[in-house]
């Protein structure tokens, strides 16, 4: 598919690569360069943070990934000295007068708070160890939390009746969709028939006392007869048999089907329970001194392959999927093919990219034509009008993801006078984008500088250079003088413009406005943002584009028309639906858009 210039937005359709527009919020979680799976795949991820192999890409994991970077920031924040002074810009007299640095947050007071960071409370968490406060008291913790042993002694009458249990840290995850831990059996007795460890789940209010399966609202696998166990104390045979010393027994739940299954020593059997429910823990327990066992609730490879049972049941949902018809889903009816071919041209055309829209229409209608049987058969075209409204849209949208905020103002209260009146929230944001602009230009124009340099001075460089005819030292150190006063001025100018703005919205009782300025502001206290990882994400180029989106639907809802596409209402909605289908382990939970992406091929063949 060709696409013209004038549309302001060629340079993101790349050649052959089969990829929307990066210019809508709605798709912006789907196009990055690589899948997003890359960067979720290892489990280490510091602070006790793991990623169990089999949940990589999955949207839980990708939440609670988040999360738990939000928890983390948020604890560094409260760490850092002064994090509690207002937030602001100032410049005291002592300093008035003295020369600018050479980057930003020397020259200027400035009081600032970290940014406010907000995290998803109603993820769970994995387990990841067993609970010192949820076990019998005969059994020790030890090592990282994830070995036990029985360790006390007990009178004849309690070992030969009670069991000591304990549970993991946190519950299983039903937003996982499916949940799979291991337990190796560490003891070194030589007779597997010794062996009274049971592997299970169960409730939190199941008694210690008891194996897991021996109560109501717990579920158990035990060693020494290989028997199953459900909510009585009377058991079935399972295939897998008895377990003892070196072995190692996996035990998962597949919460979509609310069924659980055990493995041993990488071997899968049937299933062994139905009709799980429940919040439910990972659960040992033990009758004998001397038995040990260490669990693996993800952080390194599994002993049986749960990967691959994972995307086989991903693939059976995807099946589904795929035999799914679209023809009922509009009116009139139409084939997958042709409704997609609808969607992208609805899309181009809403969001201004008339001679793109243009093109892919007469791509269409040649492909109709080189498919049409009789040659007598005329194929219709598709007309496409040509919009004044979409070329001004587009000229905005243009000056907004180039950077320049100032003419994209200008150029919405020239066409579009009322838009930004009507529009405070999108005003504020173009506000707070052109100081964030005028931090990254500065912060840029500083890295240039350090690169020009090279941190050598000027005696390092070779003697010749000292005695060039041509002068070219010389115009090494007047380029850098002009890049330093360059810089100099802009960060002035950037600090007038911060302050003018703070004026502005002082008193604006907005709690998000005041979080949005404690957070651009904070960009003055560091050398160069860039480099800090706290706030360089807010001098991301794809913020550019949510502001060019927001006001794009601002100009659309002033004329009447609709803030969204159709793609993008059907992505919302899609993303809707999935969202509803993970609750309680559903089929949504294995499956996200971004894993139907990364199924449609890279390149187009020729």
């Amino acid at each position: 598919m060709a696409s013209s210039g004038s549309d302001g937005g060629a340079d993101t359709f790349q050649p052959r690569v089969p990829q929307l527009p990066q210019f809508s919020r709605a798709f912006e979680g789907i196009m990055h360069s690589g899948s997003a799976d890359s960067s979720r795949a290892t489990n280490g991820y510091g602070n006790g943070f793991f990623t169990p192999s089999y949940l990589s890409g999955s949207n839980y994991i990708q939440r609670l990934e988040d999360s738990h970077r939000a928890k983390h920031a948020q604890k560094e924040i409260q760490q850092q000295p002064g994090s509690g002074l207002p937030a602001g810009i100032t410049t005291t007299a002592l300093l008035a007068n003295k020369t600018p640095a050479a980057h930003l947050g020397m020259t200027y007071d400035l009081i600032e708070r970290a940014p406010a960071v907000e995290y998803d409370e109603s993820v769970a968490p994995l387990p990841a160890k067993w609970n010192k406060d949820d076990k019998h008291g005969a059994l020790e913790v030890l090592a990282d939390g994830r070995e036990v042993k029985y360790a006390a002694g007990r009178t004849s009458r309690e070992a030969d009746h009670e069991t000591c249990a304990i549970r993991a840290d946190h519950p299983m995850p039903w937003q996982a969709g499916i949940y799979y831990f291991e337990v190796t059996l560490l003891s070194r007795s030589p007779r597997r028939d010794e062996t009274t460890v049971c592997i299970g789940f169960s409730g939190k209010n199941v008694p210690l006392t008891r194996p897991p399966g021996w109560e109501p609202d717990s579920w158990g696998y035990h060693g020494d007869d290989g028997d199953i166990y459900s909510g009585h104390n009377v058991g079935k045979a399972y295939e897998g048999a008895s377990f003892g010393p070196q072995d190692t027994v996996g035990c998962g739940v597949n919460f979509r089907t609310r069924e659980a299954f055990f493995t041993k020593n990488g071997k899968n059997f049937k299933t062994a329970f139905r009709d799980i429910k429940g919040v439910l823990y990972p659960t040992v327990g033990m009758k004998k001194p001397g038995e040990h066992i260490r669990v693996n609730f993800g952080q390194e490879p599994f002993v049986f392959s749960i990967d691959t049972m994972v995307k086989r049941e991903q693939a059976r949902i995807k099946a589904a999927i795929s035999e799914t018809s679209v023809e009922r889903l509009v009116s009139p009816q139409m084939g997958e093919t042709e409704l997609i071919q609808q969607l992208v041209l609805q899309f181009l055309q809403h969001d201004g990219y008339v001679e793109t829209a243009r093109a892919f229409a007469e791509e269409i209608h040649d492909e109709k034509k080189a498919l049409q049987i009789d040659p007598r058969t005329p194929v219709p075209g598709i007309n496409i009008k040509d919009d004044e409204d979409a070329h001004h849209r587009q000229r905005i949208r243009r000056a907004i993801l180039e950077g320049d905020i100032e003419k994209a103002v200008k150029y919405t209260y020239s066409y579009y006078p009322r838009v930004l009146e009507d529009n405070d929230d999108v005003y504020f944001k173009l506000r707070c984008r052109t100081f964030i602009e005028m931090v990254r230009k500065s912060a840029e124009l500083g890295t240039q500088n350090t690169k020009k340099s090279n941190g050598h001075s000027v005696d390092e460089i070779p003697n010749k250079m000292d005695v060039d005819e041509n002068g070219s030292t010389d115009k090494m150190e007047e380029d850098g003088l002009e890049t330093q006063t360059e810089q100099d001025d802009l960060l002035a100018k950037t600090i007038e413009y911060g302050q003018k703005l703070q004026a502005e919205f002082k008193d604006d009782t907005r709690q998000q406005v005041k979080r949005t300025l404690i957070q651009v502001f904070s960009l003055l206290a560091y050398p160069n943002p860039l480099e800090v990882k706290e706030v360089a994400p807010l001098l991301d180029r794809k913020g550019r584009v949510a502001v060019a989106e927001e006001l794009n639907s601002a100009i659309l809802s002033s004329l009447g028309k609709s803030s969204r596409s159709a793609l993008e209402n059907l992505y919302g909605q899609t993303s809707v639906l999935l969202d509803y289908l993970r609750e309680d382990g559903g089929p949504g939970s294995l499956i996200t858009i971004q894993s139907i992406i990364d199924e449609v091929p890279k390149e187009l063949p020729l």
